[in-house]
Parts: C-alpha cells; structure tokens; sequence
C-alpha cells in the first residue's frame, strides 16, 4: 500500500530540524527499499524548509501511522501537524525514475483537499513534468480525499493549474525539492 506523508514544521524550529538532520536522514535510510518520493517543501524563495514530503509503499495503515510518528523531527517537536493519506502511485515510478532529473527548473507540492466525487484520477497531460502524482485515500482506499503531485512548473500558478481546483475545498501549493542525503 502506498502513503502520502507531509509533516509541516513548526514556526520556529529551524536549529532544532537542522539537529537532528542527520538522525532524520538515518530514519530515513531504513525506509529506502519502500521509497517512491522525498524531499523537502521550502518558503517561497526556496531558502528555507517549512515541512518534509515522504511517499511510500508500506505494508498498511498501522506501519505508515509508525513511521510517520516515530521520525525524529516528529518525537523531537519540529512539526506542527502530519497530512497522513493512502496514495495511489498512478505513474508507476519513483521520483528517481523522473526523466528531468534532480535538477533544473522549479517544482512543487501540490496538494488538493477533496470533498464529494473523486477528481483528477487519471494522469493529466504534460506527464514528464509529474514527478508524483496520484490520488489521497482513506486508509480503506475507498474514499477520495484529494490528490497529491510533485511537479516540475515554471511557477506556483502553472503547478496550481495541474488540478481542476474547483472540486477540491482547498489547493495548496509549496516549493519541493529533491531530498535524500547530499550527494
């Protein structure tokens, strides 16, 4: 089963997430085989993080419910809540699979909030541009809650554009980047 996890930062706790850096990146490494995404979102000028994004393949809700408390930012108090959700991984391969690569170009979280009748459930056009991209389920996988994607866009306003917006409460959109230990 796949998850989508979003822990948003606290204000605040930047020198306690830059801490335990490396005891987030080594929580991280025994979770590499079920990786499909990570990485951080930042502030608008791409300076600093405001949350991490995590999608996984995870035996089931109780395992993703695990791993997004037992991380170390979360025990230690960096995030101010977790967006945790069923995904499906709709594009059938890892951000590394991406053929844009790890760099060039701006890209983005985009997490629509859904209510009602499901939206956006197949691949829209542009899929070289998706990193992610994939539906949010209830931990049963029988209910639509919105959508998730990263993308590669010129701007937070052609990111927005991926989702049709007025079937989801809310569409959010943050700077992301490739994560994982620096190279």
């Amino acid at each position: 089963m796949e998850f989508f996890c979003h822990h948003r930062d606290r204000t605040g706790s930047l020198h306690l997430r830059e801490e335990l850096v490396e005891a987030h990146w080594s929580y991280m490494d025994g979770y590499a085989a079920e990786m499909i995404a990570r990485g951080p979102t930042l502030t608008g000028d791409r300076e600093l993080p405001t949350g991490s994004v995590h999608v996984l393949d995870l035996p089931g809700p109780a395992a993703a419910r695990a791993f997004a408390f037992d991380e170390p930012g979360y025990q230690a108090g960096v995030y101010r809540d977790v967006l945790l959700r069923r995904w499906r991984n709709t594009l059938g391969r890892t951000m590394w699979d991406f053929p844009g690569g790890r760099t060039g170009g701006d890209r983005f979280l985009v997490l629509g909030l859904g209510t009602g009748e499901a939206a956006d459930l197949e691949v829209p056009p542009g899929r070289d541009e998706l990193i992610a991209y994939g539906p949010l389920l209830s931990d049963d996988g029988d209910t639509w809650l919105g959508t998730a994607a990263l993308v590669r866009a010129p701007d937070p306003d052609s990111a927005r554009a991926l989702l049709t917006v007025d079937r989801y409460a809310d569409v959010e959109v943050h700077p992301w980047q490739f994560g994982g230990r620096p190279s």
